[in-house]
This record gives C-alpha cells, sequence and structure tokens, in this order.
C-alpha cells in the first residue's frame, strides 16, 4: 500500500503544473482568480511532496492489481485537488458540487452543477476545460509519459486504466513511448480542432475551451446554453466532425497517422461499425423528426440532429436545442448509443462498440448451436478470433455494467427523483455523456440534485470511466488478501 502511496505523490507533484495554465490564464485576463490557482497548485504539489518523502524507503516495482488501486485512487484525489479552487471562487459553492464539477470534468462526463457560465472568470473556465482534456486519454496514460522520467514503471497502469478487451495491445515497443505517440496524435488533433473553432467564428479563447471538451468528449462549454448559444452552422459542423474524429480508437489515428494511409480505417472493424451506425440513425432521426413536424423543413431536422446525435452519440454531451422537447424515441435513442458505440479507445464512454461486436457474435453463435449443435464456430470481430477468455470477460462486464446502473436508479427513485429523471442521470453518468433528461436535460443542469444525489452520480461517472472492474475489485476482500 505504501508504495502505491508513493507513486501517488509523484502523480500529484505532475498534476500541480497543470496548474499553470489557469494561472497564465488569470495574468492575461486579470479575472482576480490568480491566487486561487496558486493556492491549489501549492496544494498539490506540497500533498504530493509528503507523500513521496513519507513513503520514499517502501518503493517497489508496482505489481498489476497496484495499478488498480492507483488509478481510483488517481481519480478520486485529483478530483478533490482540483475542486480547491472552484471552492476558494465561489463562496456558495460546497465542496460536493465543486467536487461533482471536478469529477465530471476528468471522467469526461460534461455534467455541470454551474450556472452563470457566460460570466464566469476565464480561468475558472479554462481549468473546467482542462480537465476534460487532461482527463480525455486518461491521467495515467498521461502519467506513464511522464512517471518513467522518475523512475517509476508504467504498464501495470497502463493496462489498469486503458478501456477495452484490446488493453493488451501496443503500438510500440515501450509503454511510455506508447503513451507519448498517443498524447502526440492527441495535441494534434487538438490544435488543429483549435484553429479550425477560430476560423469558424469563435473567439480564441472560446475556441481553446471547446477545443479541449471536444477532443476530450468532455463537453463542457463556456455557455449555459452550450453550442446553442454561438446558433453557428460552421461552428457545429467542426464540432461535429471532431468529435466523429475523438469517438474513434486513438491508436487508428496514430497508424493512419505513421503510414499516412487510410487503410488503417478500412481495417478497423470497430470504426466502420460506429460510423455506419451513427449514420444510420442520423438518416432515420432526421425523417422522424421532420415527419413528426418537429421542425419545418427537413434542413433544419438535419441539422439539429447531426450535432446533437453526434454529441451525445459519442458521449460528448453539448447541446445546440433543447432535445428533451423532441418526441421522446429520440433523446432516448441518443443516450442509448452513447452507451454503446463509443470505440475502444478513444475518449469516449459506455460498453464501446468493440463489446457490443463481441456480444452480437456471441448471440449469432449461441443462435447457431440451437439450429446445429455440433458446428463449431469461431467468434469472430473482423478478420480476427476472439478468444473465449476475452468473451467471458466481456460477459462479465455487461452484467456488472447493467446490474450496477439498475441498483444507482433504484437509490436514486428511493431517494424521491422521478423516474425519467433518475434513469437519464445515471445512464448519462455511467456512460460519461452528461446531460440527461427531465431535471437534468440540455435545459437544465444537475443543480438541483441533493448532496446525496450528486455523490451518486459522482460515483456512476467514475465507475463508467474506469469501467467498473477496476473499481469494483477494490470491494473484493481478495485484493487486499497478500
Amino acid at each position: 500500500m505504501l508504495h502505491v502511496v508513493n507513486v501517488l505523490g509523484r502523480l500529484l507533484v505532475v498534476f500541480s503544473v497543470t496548474y499553470l495554465v489557469p494561472i497564465t490564464c488569470s495574468l492575461i485576463f486579470h479575472d482576480g482568480m490568480l491566487w486561487h490557482f496558486i493556492d491549489g497548485m501549492a496544494i498539490s504539489a506540497a500533498g504530493g511532496a509528503l507523500l513521496y518523502l513519507a513513503t520514499r524507503r517502501h518503493y517497489r516495482e508496482l505489481k498489476p492489481r497496484d495499478g488498480f488501486l492507483l488509478v481510483t485512487l488517481s481519480w478520486v484525489l485529483m478530483a478533490a485537488i482540483a475542486s480547491v479552487p472552484l471552492m476558494l471562487a465561489y463562496d456558495s459553492m460546497s465542496f460536493t458540487d465543486a467536487y461533482f464539477e471536478m469529477i465530471s470534468g476528468l471522467t469526461t462526463t460534461g455534467a455541470t452543477v454551474m450556472i452563470g457560465l457566460d460570466l464566469a472568470p476565464q480561468s475558472i473556465n479554462i481549468w473546467r476545460h482542462l480537465m476534460n482534456w487532461i482527463g480525455g486519454m486518461g491521467i495515467i496514460v498521461f502519467a506513464v509519459a511522464i512517471l518513467p522520467l522518475l523512475g517509476v514503471g508504467g504498464m501495470q497502469l497502463y493496462k489498469a486504466e486503458t478501456p477495452g478487451p484490446m488493453k493488451d495491445s501496443k503500438l510500440t515497443a515501450r509503454i511510455a513511448d506508447t503513451a507519448k505517440a498517443l498524447y502526440l496524435v492527441y495535441v494534434g488533433m487538438t490544435i488543429v480542432c483549435l484553429v479550425s473553432l477560430r476560423l469558424a467564428g469563435m473567439s480564441w479563447f472560446d475556441a481553446t475551451c471547446h477545443a479541449f471538451s471536444a477532443m476530450g468528449l468532455g463537453g463542457f462549454s463556456t455557455r449555459d446554453a452550450s453550442v446553442g448559444a454561438f446558433d453557428s452552422v460552421a461552428i457545429e459542423a467542426v464540432l461535429s466532425f471532431f468529435m466523429l474524429l475523438a469517438g474513434i480508437n486513438f491508436a487508428t489515428h496514430f497508424l493512419a497517422v505513421r503510414r499516412l494511409s487510410w487503410g488503417p480505417y478500412l481495417r478497423d472493424t470497430e470504426a466502420k461499425a460506429y460510423l455506419l451506425i451513427m449514420a444510420l440513425a442520423f438518416i432515420g432521426l432526421t425523417s422522424y423528426l421532420t415527419f413528426q413536424g418537429v421542425y419545418d423543413d427537413a434542413g433544419r431536422s438535419a441539422r439539429m440532429v447531426m450535432f446533437n446525435l453526434v454529441s451525445i452519440g459519442t458521449g460528448s454531451g453539448y447541446a445546440s436545442t433543447d432535445y428533451a422537447q423532441w418526441p421522446i424515441f429520440a433523446p432516448l435513442l441518443m443516450l442509448f448509443l452513447g452507451g454503446i458505440i463509443p470505440c475502444a479507445g478513444s475518449t469516449g464512454g459506455g460498453i464501446k462498440m468493440v463489446r457490443t461486436l463481441v456480444l452480437f457474435g456471441q448471440s449469432q453463435r449461441e443462435i447457431l448451436k440451437l439450429i446445429h449443435p455440433a458446428a463449431v464456430r469461431p467468434l469472430m470481430i473482423g478478420r480476427n478470433a476472439v478468444s473465449e477468455r476475452v468473451a467471458q470477460s466481456v460477459l462479465g462486464f455487461i452484467f456488472l455494467y447493467f446490474m450496477s446502473a439498475a441498483l444507482m436508479i433504484f437509490v436514486l427513485l428511493l431517494s424521491g427523483l422521478d423516474f425519467i429523471t433518475a434513469f437519464s442521470a445515471i445512464i448519462a453518468c455511467i456512460n460519461n455523456i452528461g446531460p440527461g433528461l427531465g431535471d437534468v436535460g440540455p435545459a437544465g443542469n444537475f443543480q438541483g440534485l441533493n448532496d446525496f444525489q450528486t455523490w451518486v452520480c459522482a460515483f456512476a461517472m467514475l465507475l463508467g470511466r474506469l469501467e467498473i472492474f477496476a473499481v469494483l475489485v477494490l470491494f473484493t476482500p481478495g485484493f487486499w488478501r497478500k
């Protein structure tokens, strides 16, 4: 345990460097938040240094199960430390609300309890969006690119945090090189997104914030009305394009860039299924809203559906309109897609497309066995055979996913929420989507929840982002036995 605390201390010291971004922003805009962020930086650096110095004699190489503990502790503790500037800036903000905002940012959920974002200090907004961006590729993946410089290995951490059953694959020989390669693509795409948003009409500040949250699929905005406040087809088109890209495995992007070829995309079965489902949903929902008379013409329907479908379907959570006012079929379908189609290795949440494909293939095999009991048919994803171990792991994950979601929905119902609000809040949080329906819909936020309900939703975000197993394994007696 002490050696895990030692690594956590080093990680907190590294995390303190991120405060330089809002500190610089505060100096540029003179928004009065400078010392709040300096205090937060000092707490993170001093706390990390104290943990490191107190446990440096106990450091040893991390074992696989240490990675799960460190991942969870990192998310929990960093969200707490990141909450400090918010509580200092807003006297009325409780620790519960500040923590919810930061865990929402770090898990790239994008649910918010804040109002008045249009008038919020610039450094507060850049801090929220920076959390989206860092959380997008995972604090731990970020750490394995940096901590080796401090003498800390990262393979165990990478396996613990990397989503999906493809976590054992590597792009480069060393895990630190892999993390750096992924971040190089991530940073490059963020810069292109930022410049594109500026050319589309956003200010440099808004473009920076929205590029951070778009690539992280976090969905935070600098406006209470989200992207709808800009009312720009160009901005919506740019964000839609980059959200679609962020929903694809970044390993695929890396290979495509390295080879300067479209081949990796064409061979990626998961990406092709993801884009096909998005296209079919776009055509279907556009036709549906036009037929229902929600909008006067098909062009308007197509614009509204394209942006909001991509946003919710990828798990980003922006909104350009109050889609909760659409016939209930449309927003529920978008929430459903947000839970199943983002690709493994992307910045999206939910079950992931690869698991969906495994379940679909497994169901086909079971049907075939009913007809031909003696038939032997391997489970295939594209041209790749899926091992029985992976298939069983996916089935176990799906069971825990639905049971966890159902349990937390019942807990919120028991606490007094109506069904639509409770159901959509948990689905949106465990899939890291952001806005739900009812009281937590796109026209509102999570501010109306009481403290207990807020903590339940915060736990759902953490559970979803760390793919359930990494959190629940900590509650098993066997994990703590030597």
